[in-house]
């Protein structure tokens, strides 16, 4: 995939506080202009021991969620862990697993948030703007905003709205399986907030993360534990 640079990673906190507000007037949220064919989740994992990230990305037909390519990548995490600012820390090890990704997807779904975060730049949001490409956020967790508990019945949702951005809508509570804990969808870049939960629910395959997600996030574990191989 092409990337485009931006800006350096290797910035002190303060300077990337200002950056992500600088780059979160550059998302762009809209209704994509068809249907994606090929959509592609992404994930990260650490690996305690060498202090490395492990990254994966998997591109799969849509709708039909038939597998086409998988790839990882490795790399040491220079950035300290430090709330809101994630993306520094682990989006330089996920743009070398893109880099190697040979498929060009038409929607990506990440394991963060997309403008569902207190400078409206999450994971999602940020590698949409490297990559140039629809992301979408599909979190485990709510990091702001406040939302009603959505019905117990798959499908089902409601608005997340920030609190101090004047209750604007920054995101979903989406219940992707029955009777199960809902997760956080919130658009990245160049997708809106419908066309974000419609293909996270369209990426259900009997668990309640979207598989693309799901199954990056199985890869880097198991690549981890020394369980797999290297993809590509």
């Amino acid at each position: 995939m092409r990337i485009k640079k931006l800006h350096r990673w290797d910035i002190a906190p303060k300077e990337a506080i200002a950056l992500q507000r600088e780059l979160a007037v550059q998302v762009r949220l809209k209704k994509l202009p068809r249907r994606p064919r090929i959509v592609a989740g992404a994930d990260i994992a650490i690996d305690r021991r060498s202090n490395e990230g492990i990254a994966a990305v998997i591109a799969y037909s849509y709708p039909g969620l038939e597998e086409i390519e998988r790839v990882a990548a490795r790399g040491r995490l220079t950035y300290p862990y430090i709330p809101g600012l994630l993306s520094f820390r682990e989006a330089p090890v996920l743009i070398e697993a893109f880099s190697k990704l040979a498929t060009r997807p038409d929607a990506i779904l990440l394991d963060g948030q997309g403008i569902a975060h207190p400078r409206g730049l999450g994971l999602a949001s940020h590698m949409g703007l490297v990559l140039s490409t629809p992301t979408i956020g599909c979190a485990k967790s709510r990091l702001v905003g406040s939302c009603r508990e959505p019905s117990a019945r798959r499908g089902s949702w409601t608005e997340l709205r920030y609190d101090k951005g004047g209750g604007r809508i920054i995101g979903a509570c989406v219940r992707t399986r029955d009777g199960v804990k809902p997760i956080f969808v919130s658009p990245g870049h160049l997708i809106d907030l419908a066309g974000s939960i419609e293909i996270a629910l369209g990426c259900f395959a009997g668990t309640r993360i979207p598989l693309p997600t799901r199954e990056a996030d199985r890869l880097v574990g198991m690549i981890a534990r020394g369980e797999a191989g290297w993809a590509r």
